[in-house]
Order: structure tokens, then C-alpha cells, then sequence
């Protein structure tokens, strides 16, 4: 060897193209291109930070990949704008609740359970917490631990590992005790809550594709486009009076694209099969489809609108407000009494 040359280890993709380019070189060079192409797609769609670790000492290995980033969606930057413009606007917060927003779709599998996500209150939380200071959020919906403290206010079993003065109401005694004394009044009321509940499951609402075949030697591509929709109604919590509501879809679209080969070449018989697919996900579809209904019905109760507030990324249409409405305009907001 060259005291100039140089060892350049090969990666694994590396190897394999190479051994099927000497393997098939006996064969037409069309197909060889066409197995060099697969093999250099078959190389590129693996994570770059794809690798394997062990996290504890005697464990398997693991195949580890992306780290954990804050789950934002197209509509986060929307939200926040919408955040800003109620702190700018010198209102006072509105507080605002949020009850269950239930699956009623009605569709489960055997395999995967549930095909909704049941959390969509969770999502709709999350949603207005980007509106804080804007808005006042309050908990509603999973109160357990709260109720739970309270009750050991009242049956004096909760302490803070102070001593609390407390005074007899027919003595007049001053007492020193471990438990923490509560007169009530420490819960604050909510103005308004967000209830509804994801109504629709679509699975095919449109699809088409195309298959060619010649002599066991084929492709095919199919589209298809479902949606899922939801109902929310924002609710003034003392008059139950409902202030708005709102019906909103978001559709969804997948495709899938393949190609084979079943024949012999020479005395060879070749079977391969390649191919992909892809699908907007389908539980982001449904907390995007929950932040824009949040955005549609809280300027009735806000009393201001989200105007020149865009999302972070382009959508498939623009936010062009309705004809004869001005991208300003909110309606007027009734008293909750």
C-alpha cells in the first residue's frame, strides 16, 4: 500500500450500496441505478441522532433518537399574539374555566382503544394558558386534590408545621394549635368556562389513487383525506347563560406510494418490495382544531378580537376575515349577571 493512501472507513449504507453494485453488475444498468437509488433512500430516511444506549448498567440497549421539545403547534404563535393584545388591551382578566370536553364520536377498536383523544380538556388548558396574563385560568376540572385539602381544613387535620392562634368564639381564649384555622372564601369564582366535545370522525371522506404493472414490475400512489370536528360553547358560570359557540373541522390527509418487482432476471428470481406512507396526526389535528375554537369564541366574552394575529407557520388558507367583516371587530360583550 501507498505510504500516501489513505483507510476511509464505510458506513453501513456505504457497504450495502457497494456489495449490490458488484452483485448486480451482470444485470441491466438501468435496474442498477434503480437499486442504488433505493438503497441511497433507504440511507437517508434514518434519524441522524439515531443511536443506541444503555441507560442502566446491565441493560439491553436502547435505540434512542430526538429529545423531548415543547409539543407547539402551527396556532401556538396565534395564541400568544391573541395573549399579548388582551394584556395590551388594559381589561380587566376575565377568569375562565374549563369543564369536559368529552369523545362523543363513539369510535373505539379492539386493538387501539379509543381512536379520539380523550384529553381533550387537557389540550384546551394548555391552549389558554398561552393567553395568561391576558386571561385569569382557574382549575375546574380536575379539583381531587384541592377538595381533599379543604376537607382536612375543615375537619382540622391539615397543618404547616406552624402553631396558629385561634380564638373561642364563647370563651374568648386565645389557643395556640397545630392545625391551620380557615374561615373560607379562598376559592376564587370563574367568570366563565369552556365545555363542548369532539363530535365528528371521518375516516374517508375523499381518496383516490393509481397502480401500474408491467411484466410483475409495478407502482402505486393513493391519497385519502379524512377530518375530525368539534364543538365548544363558552358559559357565564353564574347565570349559565351560553355566550357562543362554535363548530370547527380540520380535515386530514395521508398518502401512501409503493413499488415491486416479482420477476426472474437470468436465472434469478427477484421479490422486492418498497414503498411509504405518511398522515397528518391525527390528535394534532384535534388540539389545533380546539386552539382555533378557543380563538373564535372568546372575543364574545374578551371582547377582543385576535386581528393581525397570524399563525407561527403558513396553513393550507390564509385568516381572511369574512366579507363585510372587519378582522377588528369583536361582538359586544353582555354582563355575566
Amino acid at each position: 500500500m501507498s505510504p500516501q493512501a489513505v483507510l476511509v472507513p464505510l458506513t453501513d449504507c456505504q457497504m450495502i450500496m457497494t456489495k449490490m453494485s458488484i452483485h448486480m453488475s451482470h444485470y441491466a444498468r438501468p435496474l442498477t441505478v434503480a437499486a442504488v437509488l433505493l438503497a441511497t433512500a433507504a440511507c437517508a430516511v434514518v434519524p441522524d441522532d439515531m443511536r443506541r444506549e444503555v441507560l442502566n448498567e446491565g441493560d439491553v440497549p436502547l435505540v434512542m433518537t430526538s429529545k423531548p421539545t415543547p409539543n407547539d403547534t402551527p396556532m401556538t404563535a396565534k395564541l400568544i399574539c391573541y395573549g399579548q393584545r388582551l394584556e395590551k388591551s388594559k381589561r380587566a382578566p376575565v377568569s375562565i374555566a374549563v369543564g369536559n370536553i368529552r369523545d362523543y364520536t363513539g369510535k373505539q377498536s379492539d386493538v387501539e382503544g379509543f381512536m379520539v383523544t380523550q384529553g381533550g380538556a387537557l389540550m384546551a388548558y394548555t391552549a389558554l394558558g398561552h393567553l395568561v396574563p391576558g386571561v385569569s385560568l382557574l382549575e375546574r376540572f380536575d379539583t381531587q386534590i384541592a377538595d381533599a385539602e379543604l376537607n382536612y381544613l375543615a375537619n382540622r387535620q391539615l397543618g404547616d408545621g406552624a402553631e396558629h392562634e385561634t380564638v373561642d368564639q364563647q370563651t374568648g381564649e386565645v389557643n395556640q394549635v397545630q392545625w391551620k384555622p380557615y374561615y373560607g372564601g379562598s376559592v376564587l369564582q370563574s367568570d366563565y368556562f369552556i365545555v363542548g366535545g369532539i363530535t365528528e370522525l371521518n375516516y374517508n371522506i375523499q381518496s383516490g389513487g393509481a397502480e401500474l404493472g408491467v411484466n410483475n414490475v409495478g407502482a402505486k400512489g393513493r391519497l385519502y383525506t379524512m377530518n375530525v370536528g368539534l364543538d365548544l360553547r363558552v358559559v357565564g358560570t353564574q347565570t349559565l347563560k351560553v355566550y357562543d359557540t362554535v363548530s370547527i373541522q380540520k380535515q386530514i390527509t395521508g398518502y401512501e406510494i409503493g413499488a415491486d418487482v416479482f420477476r426472474f432476471f437470468g436465472s434469478d428470481l427477484w421479490d422486492v418490495n418498497t414503498g411509504a406512507k405518511n398522515q397528518e396526526p391525527l390528535h394534532l389535528a384535534v388540539r389545533m382544531a380546539i386552539e382555533e375554537a378557543l380563538l373564535e369564541i372568546l372575543p364574545s366574552v374578551t371582547d377582543v378580537a385576535p386581528s393581525e394575529c397570524q399563525p407561527g407557520r403558513p396553513l393550507a388558507a390564509a385568516d381572511d376575515p369574512p366579507e363585510g367583516k372587519a378582522a377588528g371587530d369583536a361582538p359586544a360583550v353582555a354582563g355575566n349577571g
